[in-house]
């Protein structure tokens, strides 16, 4: 009975901290947004609908994520291939894609925003050596947003690589010793074998990513506050802004429980996509792929 109970012990301090910190958290915002003059209501969604504001904010934060999460899947899995190879001074490199994730985002983006000055900022500098007249870049409307994208795949590419490299190490050296033997080329390899094998690992960081993304705000409220024109506004700085300016906590939250809805959407569509092969299954294949001699 004890030898039971055990792991249920060892699991309930990290549930109790899940529940107060995750589960109470949601429930306290759900309860926030239906409530108005202490009724239920959907006024608060009714509100937050009819606003134009709301569905920019949708529209930038759709954006941002559509091209920041694939973007920075493919830089990730790359990197994780370069760093794989047990060759000398891959762990030099590892540890170099691997430091933009330790640095402060307060501190990553106070860089980026001095190297993207408009007067006298490096990469301005560096464009005029080509005369290439200098850009707005934070202080463009069409060119703000896809800075902070740039911005964000720096910083977080390195994280996401950490995940796709034990991924590929756990990949069993005899599929690929299979692969070599039937003349597949690496591109071939990589394509049937080590992608196909990684299926749970890239649900977890394409969920993980998604959630991450969908819920940042630091970089657009320390550089552009939403602007220009509200072109990097994006939901979860709307819905900190009506929380911590405009105290306005039942906009906020109905701001937020849609944004959750979006992202839950979102991550069921991912494990549709993604996890709906067993691991053994894509090994099968893997190996079956390998076997044909498809030589690239």
């Amino acid at each position: 009975m004890k030898n039971k109970c055990a792991p249920y012990l060892l699991l309930l301090p990290a549930f109790l901290l899940i529940c107060i910190f995750k589960i109470y958290p949601v429930a306290t915002t759900l309860q926030q947004a239906f409530i108005v003059d202490g009724h239920l209501s959907l006024g608060n969604y009714q509100r937050v609908f009819a606003e134009k504001t709301f569905w920019k904010c949708l529209e930038v934060t759709l954006k941002f994520n559509i091209v920041t999460v694939p973007l920075q899947i493919v830089i990730s899995f790359l990197m994780a291939l370069l760093v794989s190879n047990n060759i000398k001074g891959a762990g030099i490199f590892r540890t170099i894609y691997y430091i933009p994730f330790a640095v402060s985002i307060t501190v990553a983006v106070m860089v980026w925003s001095l190297m993207f000055q408009y007067n006298g900022g490096i990469i301005n500098s560096f464009l005029s050596i080509f005369g290439i007249p200098a850009q707005g870049f934070f202080n463009d409307k069409k060119q703000a947003l896809w800075c902070i994208v740039v911005l964000c795949s720096w910083k977080g590419c390195g994280y996401w690589m950490m995940f796709l490299m034990a991924g590929i190490k756990n990949i069993d050296s005899s599929v690929y010793e299979a692969a070599k033997i039937d003349g597949a080329s690496y591109p071939r390899t990589v394509w049937s074998i080590v992608i196909p094998l990684m299926k749970r690992v890239f649900l977890f960081v394409c969920v993980a990513n998604t959630s991450s993304n969908m819920l940042l705000f630091a970089p657009m409220q320390l550089v552009t506050e939403g602007g220009p024109r509200n072109s990097t506004n994006v939901l979860m700085y709307e819905a900190y802004k009506s929380a911590f300016r405009y105290a306005d906590m039942a906009r906020c939250a109905a701001i937020v429980s849609v944004l959750l809805l979006i992202l839950v959407a979102i991550s069921l569509v991912q494990f549709f996509a993604l996890g709906d092969h067993d691991a053994r299954d894509a090994k099968k294949a893997a190996k079956k792929a390998a076997r044909r001699g498809v030589i690239a």
